[in-house]
């Protein structure tokens, strides 16, 4: 989550969202790391999670990531959940909960759905206060620019 977390406020300092993700191995190697690059790459699929589980399968030249852990500072939305889905990945961990825009525990809870193709071990609330911080921060350094304009 360290790992995670990093990219979470690197993305923050590039003015995205921070949300920071890693994709490990079986053995608890890195395979890929990445923060939110939507507002930079003008791409709303650019969320960490997709990013990160885009390289970990070029890294290991295969669209399968089974035994690989994805790690992400934040619920992943309902397109993210289902992309951990095709990706096979075997765990899905995050910190902070989104009731807002979650797909995971909240909204679809996507791989509750009994059409789901694959169903990775899910672990959540993973630093949740220090996740959630970094989030809360963010947004209220952006609400106190627009109130200053």
């Amino acid at each position: 989550m360290d790992i995670a977390l990093a990219q979470a406020r690197k993305a923050a300092e590039r003015g995205e969202v921070p949300v920071g993700a890693v994709v490990l191995d079986g053995a608890g190697q890195i395979l890929a790391q990445a923060g939110n690059e939507v507002e930079g790459a003008h791409d709303a699929s650019a969320h960490a999670e997709m990013l990160v589980l885009r390289a970990a399968a070029r890294r290991l030249g295969s669209s399968r990531l089974m035994g690989c852990t994805l790690v992400v500072t934040l619920e992943p939305c309902p397109m993210c959940a289902a992309a951990a889905v095709h990706f096979r990945v075997g765990r899905v961990v995050f910190g902070a909960y989104d009731p807002k825009g979650g797909g995971i525990v909240h909204g679809p809870r996507v791989v509750e759905q009994p059409a789901c193709l694959h169903r990775p071990e899910i672990v959540g609330g993973v630093r949740e206060r220090e996740t959630a911080r970094v989030l809360r921060q963010f947004f209220r350094k952006l609400r106190e620019r627009k109130t200053e304009r």
